[in-house]
Parts: structure tokens; sequence; C-alpha cells
């Protein structure tokens, strides 16, 4: 890869190209799809796969 060419991906939300340097909200392209992941995440609508643990298991792990 050459020095002067800058890195691109696209925002894992509206799958626009991106730069990653100098990018303040990376993997994201704005804070605005930086925040809609987020809230996505706070609604629920995003999981990770595995076994459920009730809270009474939670609570005694702390």
């Amino acid at each position: 890869m050459n020095q002067g060419t800058t890195r691109q991906f696209h925002c894992p939300r509206c799958r626009k190209p991106v730069a990653w340097e100098g990018n303040p909200w990376r993997p994201f392209c704005s804070e605005k799809c930086r925040l809609v992941d987020l809230g996505r995440w706070a609604q629920e609508e995003y999981v990770i796969a595995g076994e459920k643990v009730s809270e009474e298991e939670s609570d005694n792990n702390n």
C-alpha cells in the first residue's frame, strides 16, 4: 500500500464510503450514524449470540 493513499471502508450503518484516517466517528461516517447504531443496541435490536443468563445468575456473578 502506498503511503500517500488513504484507507477507505464503508460505514456499517449506511454503507457510505469513508476514509479511516482522521475520522473521529470511525468506523461510522458521521456522528448521526454512530448514534443511530448506539440507539439500536440500547433498544436491543442487536444481540450477541449466546445462552440467556437469568438476572439472578447475573447478580450472583457481581
